[in-house]
C-alpha cells in the first residue's frame, strides 16, 4: 500500500476483507462467480456508507492455495500480491502461527484508492474515519519506562494506591502529547485502552488479581487533574525539556498568551513560549474568578525576563503591566493597541510616522500607493 504504520492503523477501516465467497458445485450458470462478485463490489461502497458513514476504498481476500486457485478473483480484476506470513488471529490482539500461508488478492473500488490512502491527509469526505479511529502509542516499553522516571517524585494525593500511581497516569498524559492525541479525560481513557498489556506494565500500572493490567477510566483522569500538584508537574516538564532540548535561546521573543478549552467547561491556561523555537517557559491557571491580567503579572515573577522582549495581546496593554516588565523584571515589552484604547491609538498615530513603504510577505518589490499604518 505504501502507507506508514500510523496511517494503516487510522485508515484500516477503509479496507474491507472478503472472508468467504463460495459457489456450490451444483451451480452451473456460466460466469456466475464473476458476475456475483462484480455486482457485490458495485454496491459495496454505497452500502458501507449507509451503514457505517463512510465509503470503502480497497477490498482484500485470502485464498488457501491447498484448496482453491483464486480464478474467480483474477477474472474479476483482482491483483495478487503474494503469500501471507502464515499467522492467524485468535483473539482481538492475539495471533498464532499455523504455517499455512494464504494467497492475498486485492482490488481498488475507488479511483486512485492507493494514492489516497498513502497521502499525508485524507480527503475531507474520509477525514472522519481517522478521527473515529483515534491515536495509538508506538513507543517501546523501554522508552515508556524511561519517561516514568521523570515523574516518580510527584507527590501522591491518595492515601492508598491500588492500580494507578500518579506518576504512571502523568506519563500516559505525556504519551498522549507525544502521539498527538487529544488530551481530554475521555480521550486519555480511550488512548489507555489502546495500549498493550506490555505498555501498561511499563507505565507502572499494577495488575489485578487475575494478572491483567487494567486501563484507567475517564473518572480516574478527572480526579487526577483536580488533585495533581501543578507546580511540581510544571517543574518536571521543564526538566524534561532541558534534558531533551537544552536551554531556550536567550535572544528570542517571549510570547505570553491565554487559551481556553476547545470542548466543554474548564479553566483557561496562560502560557509563555519562545518564538520561533517554541520553548515552553511556564504557565499559570486562569480561573473563572479573575482574568489574564493579574495572572500574567504573577507569571512574570516566576520567569527570568532580564533583557528579554515580551509580547502580549491587547488585553494586557496596561500601564502597570508595562511598568512591571521594565522596572521589576528588566524586560522590554511589545503591547498591542486596538480601537478599545482610542486615546493611546491616536497618540501613537501622531508620534510614530507611517512607514514609507509597505511590507511584502513574498519578498517582492512593494507596490506603490497607500499602506495601512502599523502600530
Amino acid at each position: 500500500m505504501g502507507w506508514t504504520r500510523a496511517q494503516r492503523d487510522r485508515r484500516l477501516s477503509l479496507v474491507v476483507n472478503n472472508s468467504r465467497f463460495l459457489i456450490l458445485p451444483q451451480a452451473r450458470t456460466p460466469n456466475l462467480g464473476s458476475r456475483v462478485l462484480r455486482l457485490t463490489l458495485d454496491r459495496l461502497s454505497a452500502d458501507w456508507q449507509a451503514r457505517y458513514g463512510h465509503p470503502v476504498m480497497v477490498v482484500e481476500t485470502f485464498v488457501d492455495p491447498e484448496q482453491f486457485c483464486g480464478t474467480v478473483y483474477t477474472a474479476n480484476g483482482w491483483q495478487e500480491l503474494g503469500l501471507t506470513d502464515g499467522w492467524g488471529r485468535c483473539r482481538r490482539d492475539y495471533y498464532v502461527q499455523h504455517d499455512k500461508p494464504k494467497r492475498l488478492f486485492v482490488r481498488e473500488v475507488a479511483k486512485n484508492a492507493r494514492r489516497s490512502l498513502q497521502a499525508e491527509h485524507l480527503k475531507p469526505a474520509l477525514a472522519g474515519v481517522e478521527k473515529k479511529a483515534g491515536a495509538r502509542c508506538y513507543h517501546k516499553c523501554q522508552e515508556i519506562r524511561a519517561l516514568t522516571e521523570h515523574f516518580q517524585a510527584l507527590p501522591e494525593y491518595r492515601g492508598r494506591v491500588e492500580s494507578y500511581p500518579v506518576w504512571s497516569l502523568v506519563t500516559l498524559m505525556l504519551l498522549a502529547m507525544l502521539c498527538d492525541a487529544p488530551r481530554g479525560q475521555k480521550d486519555l481513557a480511550k488512548l489507555a485502552r489502546r495500549l498493550t498489556q506490555h505498555q501498561r506494565r511499563a507505565l507502572g500500572i499494577r495488575p489485578n488479581p487475575h494478572g491483567y493490567f487494567p486501563a484507567p477510566s475517564q473518572s480516574t483522569f478527572s480526579r487526577l487533574l483536580a488533585k495533581l500538584d501543578a507546580r511540581q508537574l510544571n517543574q518536571a516538564l521543564l526538566d524534561i525539556q532541558t534534558q531533551v532540548r537544552g536551554q531556550p535561546p536567550p535572544d528570542e521573543l517571549i510570547a505570553v498568551d491565554g487559551k481556553e478549552p476547545r470542548h466543554g467547561p474548564g479553566d483557561a491556561i496562560l502560557s509563555a513560549v519562545t518564538v520561533l523555537s517554541q520553548f515552553y517557559l511556564g504557565s499559570a491557571l486562569v480561573d473563572t474568578k479573575t482574568n489574564e491580567i493579574p495572572v500574567a503579572r504573577e507569571l512574570f515573577g516566576e520567569l527570568d525576563l532580564t533583557g528579554r522582549s515580551v509580547a502580549l495581546d491587547a488585553l494586557q496593554t496596561q500601564d502597570q503591566t508595562a511598568r512591571q516588565l521594565v522596572l521589576e523584571q528588566g524586560a522590554h515589552y511589545l503591547l498591542t493597541v486596538k480601537n478599545n484604547q482610542p486615546t493611546l491609538r491616536q497618540n501613537i498615530a501622531q508620534i510614530v510616522p507611517v512607514p514609507p513603504t509597505g511590507f511584502s510577505p513574498s519578498g517582492a518589490d512593494p507596490q506603490p500607493g497607500p499602506h495601512p499604518r502599523k502600530e
